[in-house]
């Protein structure tokens, strides 16, 4: 059976962690950028990490991010993997030597495969809908925009206001490597549901015995 991994991004409470690690997802996602109102700063981030299960992995999102913040970072949750959603080069993303997560705002005109040529050391794209908020809007994009599975040569993350209600056809849609999700599993920003959670959870599981 086909194992989609699931993300849930945008904690901000430690018993928001311990949460989702009890519904056994593959990553929980921090946010690193100041101007999001699911931002952690950095002196909160080791408390939150403090929640994870083991194999549970913390992943960082940065926007323009500099060295030092990054660094920063890392020294409260070591074991992170990283996300970029600026500017950053794929120069600027591989310099921390740890693996990484390059966003890509699907706006239109973008090409998902143009940017696996651009990123060629990022782990996995995450395809989002555009945002000024760099993640969370709660809106979609049109899944059909992404090359077919057979065509990538980068393991393709979606998101981009996934629910519990559109997921199972955002994965038939994409056949995505994983999903992330953020807004649709929350009761306010930066609060996460434990029952919508469970849901969205429960909803991924379907839509992988049904491949």
């Amino acid at each position: 059976m086909v194992r989609t991994r699931i993300k849930i991004c945008g904690l901000t409470r430690p018993q928001d962690v311990a949460a989702a690690c009890g519904l056994n997802v593959d990553a929980v996602g921090f946010v690193c950028y100041e101007h999001s109102p699911r931002f952690v700063p950095a002196e909160r981030l080791a408390a939150l990490a403090s929640e994870l299960a083991p194999f549970v992995t913390p992943v960082l999102l940065f926007v323009n991010a500099t060295s030092a913040q990054v660094e920063r970072a890392l020294q409260s949750v070591p074991q992170a993997l990283l996300q970029f959603h600026g500017n950053e080069s794929d120069r600027d993303c591989v310099a921390f030597g740890r693996a990484y997560v390059r966003a890509v705002a699907m706006v239109e005109g973008v090409d998902l495969l143009d940017w696996e040529q651009r990123y060629p050391t990022a782990s996995a794209l995450l395809a989002d809908a555009p945002s000024a908020a760099f993640g969370g809007s709660g809106r979609s994009f049109d899944w059909s925009r992404l090359p077919a599975a057979d065509r990538r040569s980068r393991l393709l993350i979606l998101a981009g206001g996934l629910n519990a209600s559109n997921v199972e056809a955002a994965i038939r849609a994409a056949r995505p490597y994983g999903v992330d999700v953020s807004s649709g599993v929350e009761e306010e920003r930066g609060v996460k549901s434990e029952a919508r959670m469970r849901e969205f959870v429960a909803a991924v599981r379907a839509a992988d015995l049904a491949y």
